[in-house]
């Protein structure tokens, strides 16, 4: 079992260092002369490419409840943070988006040059106070440009069933500029676990949640809201789907 496991994702990761290394580099390179919208949907096609290798490399399929739910407008959305999975899914779904990730991602070659050029929000995860100023004044900016703005609230990527400390800054975010809070909760470390080589064949179900309101807000009753909701959908969603036999 573990050989075919890891023969099926060795074949997938040789395919996606090559979409993500041809998609970085037209992105840093011919992407600065188109525009920003454009050049966002151009790199992101690398991510519907990743999604779809995975399913035929791996057999990991997507079942997706909520999509309705996305607001017209921009807004702040949260998810729980179990893989690099839901990092290309929902920076694809849910563009124009700026996504908040630390610096050191940025210095990577060509990978971080072409990740560069989507507009993310970079932070000093090492200096919290800085963090969340830059959270604050960045994210009210890409708002006001039309972008949304997608954060990962437990900070770093969660073993799945491992209880997440959710941050504050997105409901902050939302509050200070009165946008509404897309919840989003997925299972996807069943078949992606975090920090881990091996790929295990499922199903990975995502639900986008109803927008949350941030007029009269608190930010720390709306982080917990949301926290609630997102462990509660995870709990609900059939792990015997998301994790199946060779």
């Amino acid at each position: 079992m573990n050989f075919v496991l890891g023969l099926r994702s060795t074949v997938y990761y040789i395919g996606y260092i090559l979409i993500i290394g041809v998609f970085s580099t037209v992105g840093f390179t011919i992407g600065v002369l188109l525009t920003y919208k454009l050049r966002q949907d151009m790199l992101t096609l690398a991510n519907v490419l990743v999604v779809k290798w995975l399913k035929l490399a791996c057999n990991i399929k997507l079942e997706i409840k909520g999509l309705e739910n996305i607001p017209p407008t921009p807004f702040v959305a949260l998810s729980n943070h179990q893989s690099s999975w839901e990092t290309y899914y929902l920076q694809r779904t849910l563009r124009p988006v700026s996504t908040i990730l630390k610096k050191e991602l940025l210095k990577i070659p060509i990978f971080g040059w072409g990740l560069a050029m989507t507009r993310p929000i970079a932070i000093n995860r090492a200096s919290p106070r800085s963090a969340l100023r830059d959270i604050l004044s960045q994210g009210k900016t890409r708002l006001s440009e039309g972008n949304n703005v997608l954060l990962y609230p437990e900070g770093s990527r969660m073993e799945v069933g491992a209880p997440g400390n959710y941050g504050r800054s997105g409901t902050a975010l939302a509050i200070a500029a009165q946008v509404p809070l897309l919840p989003i909760a997925h299972n996807a470390g069943y078949c992606w676990p975090a920090h881990r080589f091996l790929k295990i064949p499922g199903t990975i179900h995502v639900e986008f949640g109803k927008p949350l309101s941030t007029c009269n807000a608190d930010s720390k009753l709306l982080t917990d809201e949301i926290k609630l909701w997102i462990e509660t959908s995870i709990a609900a969603m059939p792990v015997r789907e998301s994790r199946q036999k060779i």
